[in-house]
């Protein structure tokens, strides 16, 4: 029997054979998960299919994730992930004005000078932990310093969110129910984690603190945000804080975990882009094919439906794997092979289209680009000392340690 589902199966990686081998096989397999099970979706037009059709399979019923949540608990962290129409539909319309590329670009130089300084500092120490040096602290500055919260809270903020990540884990919590004062039972927390508690506490303080002194910041636009006489309650805006946080740092940090990876594996790959300033863009969307940072998300059946040909119920759970959409042999010419150069890649890194693209998409990307800039001007090549540390997560394709050498001046 195939399992994608266990946790400790990806301290080795992602189970690709197994996706192989579930692509290959006619209809949609059932897999077997804790005392029910869900239908595994694994070919990329599937996964477009089930994206892109919400009427059908919901983001609302059930969780996003393979396990289900009690309805008092789903409520209480309910986001915009996990939402349907028409509730998705109007946080998405308060917010997204505030992600258009013309208001991320101005923050370009920010970035550039954050990765630029990470790493002429990683380049001094000859490289290290690539996780802890780079490609952790660029992401989360770059949103606290959008959002408008201090950048001397960044450690704190990593601090929170690899407690977050770790609830996706096989692991048991480190933290008792009641760390950073936490009184909420921990089943009403997102990642049934006390460290959701903490994020939005921040969260409500900074908000408060907005209302009474406006800045010039994301915090201070998303608290007036308004469209059409709506703007977030005070439970929406905490939910969103917390959001933007975790998706806008942590996904963002494991794509750029990968490709630092992916460079130091395939050095001939980052030779091109060194000498080829015209491939950093299709460098950019290949890094994020192969890192595809959340590995799945699941739906669940409002109506009885068909999908490749084999009859679901309603109600029963419907898991997109992105990370075995990527590698579709029907779709992506030598999928396993990492080019930066690749011509026609429209992966599933953001997920499969419809209602639920990624929000950050752009400034994913973007902090991505720079990155790749800021590396080829300072002629860096980075080489393995040792293979990765995984995260033990179905969810996240995380990576805890990659200690890598960095040398520069390389001809560019």
């Amino acid at each position: 029997m195939m399992d994608i589902a266990t946790q400790e199966i990806y301290l080795q990686g992602i189970p690709h054979e197994d996706f192989a081998k579930l692509r290959a096989t006619e209809g949609l397999v059932w897999h077997p998960y804790e005392d029910n099970g869900f239908w595994a979706v694994t070919r990329y037009q599937d996964v477009r299919q089930v994206s892109r059709n919400p009427e059908i399979f919901s983001s609302a019923i059930g969780h996003t994730n393979l396990w289900d949540l009690e309805a008092d608990a789903l409520e209480a962290r309910r986001s915009l992930i996990d939402s349907d129409s028409p509730s998705h539909t109007r946080l998405r319309r308060v917010v997204s004005s505030l992600f258009t590329p013309r208001n991320l670009l101005v923050w370009e130089e920010t970035i550039r000078r954050i990765a630029g300084e990470l790493l002429d500092a990683y380049l001094e120490e000859g490289g290290g932990d690539w996780v802890e040096k780079v490609a952790a602290p660029l992401p989360i500055q770059v949103i606290l310093s959008i959002l408008g919260v201090p950048l001397e809270e960044a450690d704190y903020m990593v601090e929170l969110t690899n407690h977050l990540v770790g609830g996706t884990t096989g692991q048991q919590n480190p933290l008792p129910d009641d760390a950073y004062g936490n009184t909420t039972p921990v089943r009403l927390l997102p990642f049934n984690s006390p460290a959701s508690h903490a994020l939005f506490e921040y969260g409500a303080r900074i908000g408060e603190d907005r209302r009474q002194s406006p800045q010039k910041d994301l915090v201070t636009q998303l608290v007036f945000a308004e469209v059409e006489g709506i703007s977030l309650t005070a439970e929406e805006f905490r939910n969103f804080f917390q959001l933007l946080i975790f998706a806008g740092n942590e996904t963002t940090r494991t794509a750029m975990i990968h490709g630092g990876e992916a460079f130091a594996d395939f050095p001939d790959q980052w030779q091109r882009v060194l000498h080829d300033p015209n491939l950093v863009d299709t460098a950019v969307e290949e890094v994020l094919r192969w890192a595809t940072p959340v590995l799945h998300f699941r739906r669940t059946t409002q109506v009885a439906t068909q999908l490749a040909g084999t009859d679901i119920a309603a109600g029963e759970k419907v898991v997109m794997w992105y990370a075995s959409a990527n590698r579709d042999e029907t779709v992506f010419a030598d999928p396993f092979t990492f080019d930066v150069g690749r011509q026609e890649n429209d992966h599933f890194a953001f997920g499969g289209g419809g209602p639920h693209f990624c929000l950050g998409a752009f400034l994913a990307r973007l902090e991505i680009r720079v990155l790749i800039e800021e590396m080829r001007e300072r002629g860096i090549c980075l080489t393995k000392n040792s293979e990765p540390v995984r995260l033990d997560s179905n969810f996240v394709h995380g990576v805890l340690s990659l200690d890598l050498a960095a040398q520069g001046g390389s001809t560019v």
